[in-house]
């Protein structure tokens, strides 16, 4: 992906908080402070067309807290993001990202709406859906 100076729309998903809707400078440097460190492209099954979830590419391995599960279309879990994480545009036909339309930032905000807590059980990863602190 190219980076340009200018910013764009984009929905943050922290750990533990409901996510919420940010202007975010379209630099690598903006990205990589956003997620604490080197960035990874990933991208939900089953989610909306043309989107990229931005996260830290070494946060599992660096310990940091897992934050939202990743689901297919049958609802299964099938990967974890652990740090914050950001949700922006990313067209098929461009090398560039992009700010999400008001479509895409209403579906993210709700399909994120709930922050999880994760806890594993006979070796079988648990995810429970919990309120924000201090909701």
């Amino acid at each position: 992906m190219l980076w340009g100076g200018i910013s764009v729309r984009v929905v943050i998903v922290e750990g533990g908080k409901k996510p919420y809707e940010m202007e975010l400078e379209n630099s690598l440097a903006a990205m990589q402070h956003c997620v604490g460190g080197l960035v990874e492209s990933v991208y939900e099954r089953g989610g909306p067309g043309q989107c990229a979830l931005i996260c830290n590419g070494e946060g599992k391995l660096l310990g940091l807290p897992l934050n939202r599960a990743l689901r297919d279309e049958e609802g299964q879990i099938y990967d974890v993001i652990a740090g914050t994480f950001f949700i922006c545009g990313a067209p098929e036909d461009s090398e560039d990202f992009t700010s999400l339309t008001d479509e895409q930032v209403a579906y993210w905000l709700k399909r994120f709406a709930k922050p999880e807590f994760f806890v594993s059980v006979n070796g079988k990863l648990i995810c429970v859906p919990v309120e924000e602190a201090g909701a």
